[in-house]
Parts: C-alpha cells; structure tokens; sequence
C-alpha cells in the first residue's frame, strides 16, 4: 500500500492541478515570434520547476519521479496507472495506434491529431517506446500527416512502422532490405483473382448513385469504397450503406464465376449474392445495414455451398459507418502486420498499449490479450464489440478527440515501473 499512501499524499499536499496547467502551457505553446509571449513563456518554465522543485523535496530520491507524475497525470489518472503497474508488472514497451476515429476524430479534431496528442507521442518515443501506426488508409496518406504532425526526424527515426491497408503492407523506414513489405504478395492466386475482379469492375458496374457518390480508394491492395461527401455526415452514410450491398454482392458474383457456381441462374439454388449477404450478416453492423436496406436474403448462412464458402470465409467485408465500405483478406489484418512491425522494430516481447475504433482493431486486441502482451483502449464512440472488450479488459475508455488521457497513462504506468524496476 505504500504506493497508494504516496499518491494521495502527492495530490493532498500539492496544488498538482496548477502544477498540471503550467506543464501543459509550457509543453504546448505555440511557436510565436513575439518577445512578450517568450517572457510569459520562460516565467512559466521558472514557476513550473519551481513547484516541481517542492515535490522532490518532498519524496526525496524518488521526487524526479513523482514531480513528473504530478505534472503529467490528474489524481484518478495516477491511480489508474498505478492499478495497471501493480497488476501487469510491465512497462509499455510499444504502442499500437489506430488514426482515424482513434487518435483524430472529423467531429472533435476537424480531423487533425492534437497537439497534446502528439506531443505525448513525441514523449513516450524519446522515452524508447516503438509507435506502430495501424490504420486501413493507403501508405502516401499515413506517411504525408505523419510527416507534417511527428516531424521527419521522428518518422525515419528507425522506431516508428507503418501498417498500411489494414495490414497488406508494412513500412519501417530506416531498415533497409525490411523497410517496405508487401504482405498482400504471399496471398495465393484465389484470392488474388478475386480482388482483381471486383477491382476492375466495381466502378464501371456500381449503380449511379454509388459512381457519382463514391472513389475508389487508391489502395495496393484492398478495395475500398469512399463516400465524397463528408465523413460521418448523412449524404456519408447513405452512400456508403448502400456501397455495402453493392460490394458483398459484385464480390460474390466475382467469386460466383471463380468457382462456376451459378445456382442463380439455374434457379436450384439462391443466387452468390444471396449467401453472400447471410453468410456478412454475422456482423452485426453489416446486419443492420441490410435490413434497413431491406436487402436481407431468407438464406441459412449455414447453408452456404462449399465452393462459394471457401472463399469468402478468407475474405472479408468490412464496414466504417459513413466513412468506408471495402473487402479484405482475412489471411492479412492487422495482427499480421503488427507482428511483421513488431519483427522489424525488434520488440521480442511487446507489452504494447492498443488504442482504437473498429473490428480490425479488435483483432489486435483480443491477439494481444491471448498472450498478455498488452493493454486495450478506445474512444466512448467506438463499435460495440470494441467497447464490450475494452469495458471488460481494463476500461480504458476516452472521450472522443481525448487520445492523449490515454498517453498520459502509458507514460504514468511507465513512472511506477521505472520506481518499481
């Protein structure tokens, strides 16, 4: 109990909240040229090691430690991380980040990462921890914000990896031979094949509404529809719902002519699409969207014929809530490129700290907890399952455009492993 007794004394005896406020204003000024703001600035800096000067004082060889606790966590964040230092016994020792929804958020941070949270970022990797940066967006994409938001140094710094298109690439600049891989190339030609098809028709056959309201993502592999209206906006999701259908049915007619099944036609069997659309519906989110589309077939996913079933239980179709509607490959998510990042970077025995939005990030997450490698966390607006898991594992729930609370007890949990180690 000595820990705890030390952090209520901490937060009883010292104004922390102001000591908070100064750290944030010092760690958070923005580059202005103006001799008066850079006074303000330094008498700040002199007023915030002034008072962390007191808290050393106060815990004697152990007071660097606990001025920066004070200074980075508010009192509930201090025992959290505590309860997680006691409980895991680990440092995080990687970090395994989702973007979009995740760390920037269209309706909080105009769809731009904080600067809190990238000033965190910058923090937990001075202080050695790997970023792995996981997301569905193409390569250029991730690469440009994270240039413009972490600097190039950081980027190319040899600790930052880059999981691409949900996991069919991975790139580690600064590794040589291992800096780019393409993951997608060790896929067998069946489903290969398959993605080719329904990428060389999925404009030229989408309905008008879909071909004047959608682009195709410019992805290596994936297919991915996106919205041109604005993410989560009506227009968004309205498009997108009925992208989804669209793309589960041009998919199984793609793997319908594969395999030369056309129960369809013949009228023996229901149609690709039909099976297709039961065998999706097991997510739930994707069932929500058929039914209101009133697109659900009267079909036993179980009853899928073997041929068609074989394929497109390796693929599957995922579903961003008016943002995207794409297909992947089960056989490459993001576990598989979190594994190739982790190889690269050299992390042999991650206790890595999750933090995301969707079901692809579940999969990192439930991978993880399997071999108690790691701790979960995601937005209060994330999807059902993700939330179901995170509530269940160790709460760690944040406000939308609030990634940096999350940070702030990756770094704290660290402290008490340092004080503890």
């Amino acid at each position: 109990m000595e820990r705890y007794d030390q952090i209520y004394r901490l937060y009883r005896d010292f104004d922390t909240e102001t000591l908070e406020a100064y750290q944030d204003f010092v760690d958070l000024f923005p580059p202005v040229d103006s001799r008066v703001a850079l006074d303000h600035w330094e008498e700040a800096t002199d007023e915030l090691e002034r008072r962390k000067a007191e808290i050393r004082d106060g815990f004697d060889e152990e007071g660097d430690v606990f001025a920066e606790l004070a200074a980075t966590l508010s009192r509930d964040q201090a025992f959290t991380a505590l309860d997680l230092a006691t409980e895991y016994e680990r440092p995080v020792n990687a970090l395994v980040l989702d973007v979009d929804e995740t760390l920037r958020t269209a309706g909080r941070t105009d769809n731009e990462i904080p600067r809190d949270v990238l000033h965190r970022l910058h923090q937990l990797h001075e202080d050695g921890v790997p970023i792995v940066v996981c997301t569905g967006q193409t390569l250029e994409n991730v690469k440009g914000f994270l240039i413009q938001g972490l600097g190039n140094e950081l980027v190319h710094s040899g600790d930052l990896s880059i999981v691409y298109e949900s996991g069919n690439g991975v790139f580690t600049p600064g590794h040589g031979p291992d800096t780019k891989q393409l993951l997608y190339e060790d896929l067998d030609d069946e489903i290969t094949d398959v993605f080719a098809a329904v990428r060389s028709r999925i404009v030229t056959e989408a309905p008008d509404e879909i071909r004047r309201g959608c682009h195709l993502q410019g992805n290596e592999f994936n297919v991915t529809l996106k919205p041109n209206a604005e993410t989560g906006t009506p227009a968004a999701q309205e498009v997108i719902d009925h992208a989804l259908v669209y793309v589960v049915d041009l998919l199984a007619d793609a793997i319908g002519e594969q395999v030369g099944y056309d129960g369809g036609s013949s009228g023996a069997e229901a149609a690709p699409a039909s099976w297709a659309r039961a065998l999706y519906s097991r997510d739930p989110e994707i069932e929500q969207v058929l039914r209101s589309r009133d697109a659900l077939p009267d079909v036993d996913p179980d009853d899928v014929p073997a041929d068609l079933a074989a394929i497109l239980e390796r693929i599957d179709v995922a579903y961003y809530e008016a943002d995207a509607a794409e297909i992947v490959s089960l056989e490459l998510d993001k576990v598989a490129g979190v594994e190739a990042a982790f190889d690269v970077l050299g992390v042999d025995d991650p206790f890595a700290l999750v933090m995301g939005d969707s079901k692809s990030d579940l999969r990192v997450m439930r991978w993880l907890e399997e071999r108690g490698a790691g701790l979960a966390a995601a937005p209060k607006h994330a999807s059902r399952d993700v939330l179901d898991h995170v509530i269940r594992t160790d709460e760690l729930l944040f406000d939308e455009g609030d990634a940096a609370s999350i940070l702030e007890l990756a770094a704290g949990t660290n402290l008490f492993a340092e004080l503890d180690g």
